[in-house]
């Protein structure tokens, strides 16, 4: 195992374990055992992707183009609001929501749109995966930028299917409605909170 593979490893890791949309989103859908494989095996695929391109160049293309992040930012305020709005609702709502799966479920298309809508249009994706990422991948010799990319990449597989699969841990804690609502306040704080950092940094 060389040092680009622990370089890319790391900082992955470093990058990924934080509180954010697209976690939450994957340990929620966890939580309800909810179209887990798809939404998992999406996120990494997407991180995978993502990598690949930051490294193969797309960083410095980003890089050179500000108003393209800022209509990312600006996207990404709208839909973490929307979501956020929503999440507090749900919070605010008396009804139970088995960690089994049961209640109210979302279609498969409906899952992957949204965990699209959390990968794709977060600009700290970009900022992250592709500038930060990427550029210090692309500064590999190039016979071991191969190797960052499977560290990086093995650390996303790994983060993802912990976050998806391992909240079955979490089962027993979720199986009173008052453990869901305080969730979805929670990622609804989180959501909104996000949604505000965003605008103030595109506002400053």
């Amino acid at each position: 195992m060389n040092t680009a593979f622990m370089t890319g490893l790391v900082l992955s890791t470093t990058l990924i374990i934080a509180i954010g949309a697209q976690n939450a989103f994957v340990l929620r859908q966890g939580l309800r055992r909810e179209h887990v494989v798809p939404i998992v095996a999406f996120c990494i695929v997407a991180d995978f992707m993502l990598i690949a391109a930051g490294v193969a160049g797309l960083s410095t293309i980003l890089g050179d183009a500000p108003m393209l992040t800022t209509i990312l930012t600006f996207g990404g305020v709208v839909f973490l609001a929307a979501y956020g709005i929503r999440a507090l609702r749900n919070a605010l709502q008396p009804r139970s929501m088995a960690a089994n799966g049961s209640g109210s479920q979302i279609s498969l298309r409906s899952a992957l749109a949204q965990a699209a809508g959390f990968t794709f249009l977060n600009p700290h994706v970009y900022l992250d995966t592709i500038l930060l990422v990427g550029s210090i991948g692309a500064r590999q010799p190039a016979e071991l930028r191969g190797w960052f990319i499977g560290g990086a990449a093995v650390a996303s597989a790994g983060w993802f299917s912990a976050l998806g699969f391992g909240a079955r841990l979490l089962v027993p804690l979720f199986a009173r409605p008052m453990a869901w609502r305080i969730l979805d306040a929670l990622v609804g704080l989180t959501m909104l909170t996000l949604a505000a950092l965003l605008v103030r940094q595109v506002l400053a």
